[in-house]
């Protein structure tokens, strides 16, 4: 089953990338995951308001140029650059998602979503990020390494009350191979 711009309901895995299984899959909170593993820190990148990808309007149900605020941060494991994080929350309608989303500054966003007992969390969709993806570029720039069939990314919506966030996962090879 696929959903729109590529991204499936269900990974995609053949000889050699079923090791990413686990880290795709993870019902979790991916911080408390690499926190387990080693040290762990984030590094802010970039947080303001701007256009959402079309597919990310999609996604969300929004019309193309609806003002969002946007999220980069990388995610750090025994110093190593391991995940690109690109979050997504529309401007309108306003909440105490957007407050706490303002607020977050080098704090994790799953700390939040796996931590807040009114959160619904929606269904995982995941996509290989080409070359040609909007994220593909940041990802490749956060995460130091490009791999050569693309990056393996997963991405989920959270709804809190009226409000929903989009939150895009691009996977660093340096994960399959510890």
């Amino acid at each position: 089953m696929s959903v729109p711009s590529g991204w499936r309901r269900r990974p995609f895995f053949a000889g050699r990338d079923v090791a990413w299984r686990d880290w795709l899959c993870e019902a979790g909170s991916l911080t408390a995951r690499l926190k387990r593993r080693g040290a762990f820190r984030i590094e802010l990148l970039n947080q303001g308001v701007r256009h959402a990808n079309r597919d990310e309007c999609a996604a969300l149900g929004i019309a193309a140029r609806t003002p969002c605020w946007v999220r980069e941060v990388v995610l750090y494991c025994d110093g190593q650059p391991v995940i690109f994080a690109h979050t997504v929350l529309p401007a309108a309608p306003r909440g105490v998602l957007g407050r706490w989303f303002a607020r977050l500054g080098t704090r994790s966003l799953g700390s939040l979503l796996f931590a807040h007992p009114g959160f619904v969390r929606g269904r995982l969709a995941f996509a290989r990020l080409g070359i040609r993806h909007p994220l593909h570029a940041p990802a490749a720039a956060a995460l130091g390494r490009m791999p050569p069939d693309g990056f393996y990314a997963r991405r989920c919506t959270h709804r809190f009350r009226r409000q929903a966030v989009l939150v895009t996962e691009v996977f660093s090879p340096l994960l399959a191979e510890a």
